[in-house]
């Protein structure tokens, strides 16, 4: 189809956020409504649609959400624009309008200029509609949008690690006074880092430093973003933004000094300039490899930090926190470099992540904490490993994984950067480390973060006996059944005809209004949220207030469980049905709510037929590697009510079964580990 561009258009997802439902909603709506409104461009498989006549359906048929407010309808005009840069450019544009109305101007670079009417047209519509949806609150949607829609092309670093970066360096450097703090970010992107600088030291105080933020980047539009986030919510900070190759255009004579640096620097360059930089005063410590872009980097942050003075204060000469892959660590290439920033001192700490805590998600990230160098070196390094502090969410499907205790890593990291003895911490002298690799990967030195106590001991062999009964138990229940073998008469009916002939209602989760949702350990007036697709940006268990969730299960917008509910997740990899239970809980994105008729249904029989793999497969749309299942083709027997709940009897001691063995293999873990860590540390006995 052409793209008319007369008008602006949305995609289905756009639509699903005006109404406030999935974009399964809407896409029923399509084929249900004969005046549905016709695609005007995209492809079939993503159509786009005709604004106007989008918002004018939708009030006709009574489906605008209540929280789709004026900026809900701005942003498709904004999206409209298709370009990366000019949407955000209309971003930055809005920042830097609405900076200048602020009485305390401030040195943010470089104010939007915008090329084009149209970006023009949308930043003037923002700052009206900024006057009462308030600056900050439409400022950051935008930004969130924009963010979120270009996700893959823009890493941005989560505010948890950020502040922690920000606390660390503020940890390290302690209360050495200057007139005036310098925080630099030499590849800032949206300044997040540099926020949460400037949260970490901008206090109320008047007797604090003046801060000053100078950040740099080498892409022009994201310079544009965060002198303007910097300008609107950094206010008691003097900002400094520019454009340029940090690597390349630092060639020559240094710069001042600064006192801190917090960075994400790029990782696994290639051009980085490693044939124009060969002479670069830059590489104190060697020159990078052409593979080693990181050190790069390191070695250029070191030079930004200047030197210790001779006075010796701690920090004196500036300290630096730096997000780095832990190859970087590791990599024989880098070896000779890593040496020589170990012997001058400059490595004071590395601190390994958890996966998930930063993109790539699949990673576990290394922080690097770097000291200027000083005429009398300390002479170890402090090595912290937090890969296991993780919380253990309520599972949805087999593949969530934990996600990310910040509070653990602060506190373990905090209390071992001020010496304290903490499980997965060790301090390394700087001899030690100067071998053959000069591994500086916390895991391979760092003592095991879990020390196992006698009564631990005790307790994890009572589980362990328990889970052995519990599923001996449960087993025994089950042993005396055998195969049938004759099963001819054993039709099966779809999900589809069970839905027309009112033996069970579905109602489909949907995204929940972002503003409702709330993330940590649910409260006793809260209700757990259940997705059934994991995001590894998550980093707790999201929940909403009981009295919302009740709310929005009554007006028809999310479904909230119930004792004996059928829970169904539709995806082919996450696919699994079970039986609810427990308290109630709120279904997201790619779940679904089956209610049955208990006169006509049995639902622990109908979960027993609807998650067996193989009827998946057959009502897959095996579309891409995010295939969904569509629940309505699943098939469950049909029989007599008096045999459904003979089956589900069945159904329900294999679960019992299945929790049993689960609690015995978890415990079994914990209690080998224990065991393995115990005897390699020689503190086995025999009795």
């Amino acid at each position: 189809m052409a793209q008319r561009t007369d008008q602006v258009s949305v995609t289905l997802a756009a639509i699903a956020r005006l109404a406030g439902v999935g974009r399964a909603a809407v896409s029923n709506w399509r084929r249900r409504y004969p005046d549905f409104p016709v695609p005007v461009g995209g492809t079939d498989a993503s159509p786009q649609f005709a604004l106007d006549a989008v918002e004018a359906w939708l009030k006709r048929h009574d489906k605008i959400a209540a929280t789709a407010g004026p900026l809900e309808r701005l942003w498709p005009r904004v999206e409209d624009l298709g370009d990366r840069d000019r949407m955000g450019r209309v971003v930055a544009g809005l920042g830097a309008r609405l900076s200048d109305s602020a009485a305390d101007q401030r040195n943010r670079g470089e104010p939007l200029d915008p090329a084009e009417q149209a970006e023009q047209a949308l930043v003037d519509d923002a700052v009206r509609m900024a006057g009462t949806e308030g600056e900050a609150e439409t400022f950051r949607f935008l930004l969130d949008r924009w963010l979120g829609t270009h996700v893959r092309q823009i890493a941005t670093t989560p505010p948890a690690l950020a502040a922690l970066m920000a606390e660390i360096a503020a940890g390290v450097r302690g209360d050495h006074p200057v007139p005036v703090l310098t925080v630099a970010d030499p590849a800032c992107g949206t300044g997040t880092l540099l926020l949460s600088a400037a949260r970490q030291w901008s206090g109320p105080n008047s007797g604090d430093p003046e801060l000053h933020l100078l950040g740099n980047d080498t892409d022009p539009v994201l310079t544009l973003v965060a002198a303007a986030r910097l300008a609107l919510e950094a206010d008691r900070a003097r900002v400094t933004v520019t454009a340029h190759d940090t690597l390349r255009d630092a060639a020559g004579p240094l710069p001042d000094p600064v006192d801190i640096v917090l960075c994400n620097p790029p990782a696994n360059e290639r051009d980085w300039g490693h044939e124009e930089l060969a002479t670069d005063q830059r590489w104190v410590y060697g020159q990078p490899p052409r593979t080693e872009s990181e050190l790069a980097w390191v070695q250029h942050i070191v030079s930004m930090l200047g030197r210790d003075g001779e006075d010796d204060v701690p920090g004196g000469g500036g300290v630096a926190v730096v997000l780095l892959p832990p190859g970087v660590a590791a990599r024989r290439a880098g070896r000779r470099i890593r040496a020589g920033l170990l012997r001058a001192g400059v490595v004071r700490a590395v601190v390994a992540l958890p996966a998930g805590a930063a993109p790539p998600y699949g990673v576990g990230l290394h922080l690097w904490v770097l000291a200027a160098p000083a005429p009398h070196p300390q002479d170890t390094v402090l090595l912290v490993d937090t890969a296991d502090c993780r919380h253990t969410p309520p599972t949805v499907s087999a593949s969530r994984l934990p996600a990310v205790d910040w509070d653990s890593v602060r506190d373990r990291v905090l209390l071992a950067l001020q010496g304290g003895n903490v499980p997965g911490s060790v301090s390394i002298p700087v001899t030690d480390l100067l071998g053959e690799e000069t591994d500086l990967t916390p895991a391979r030195h760092a003592a095991a973060a879990r020390s196992v106590r006698p009564v631990d001991l005790r307790r994890l062999w009572t589980r362990y006996d328990k889970g052995l009964l519990a599923a001996r138990d449960a087993g025994g229940a089950l042993r005396n059944l055998s195969v049938a073998q004759d099963t001819a008469g054993h039709g099966t009916v779809s999900v589809a005809e069970l839905e027309q002939a009112k033996a069970l209602t579905i109602f489909s989760g949907a995204a929940a209004p972002e503003k409702m949702v709330r993330r940590g350990e649910v409260p006793d007036d809260g209700v757990e949220l259940l997705t059934g697709l994991t995001s590894l940006g998550t980093t707790e268990q999201p929940w909403i207030d009981r009295a919302d969730a009740e709310q929005a299960d009554r007006e028809g917008t999310l479904p909230l469980t119930s004792f004996g509910d059928v829970v169904v997740v539709a995806t082919v990899h996450g696919f699994d049905a079970w039986v609810e239970t427990a308290a109630p809980r709120l279904l997201g994105h790619h779940l679904h709510r089956m209610r049955v008729d208990p006169a006509r249904l049995d639902p622990w029989f109908l979960a027993a037929c609807l998650r067996e793999k193989a009827n998946a497969r057959r009502a897959g749309t095996h579309a891409s590697s995010t295939s969904r299942v569509d629940v309505r083709r699943l098939h469950a027997l049909r029989l007599p009510l008096e045999e459904q709940q003979a089956f589900g009897e069945v159904h329900r001691k294999l679960v019992d079964l299945e929790k049993a063995l689960a609690e015995v293999g978890r415990v079994g873990g914990e209690l080998s580990e224990g065991l393995a860590a115990l005897l390699a540390a020689g503190r086995l006995e025999g009795r």
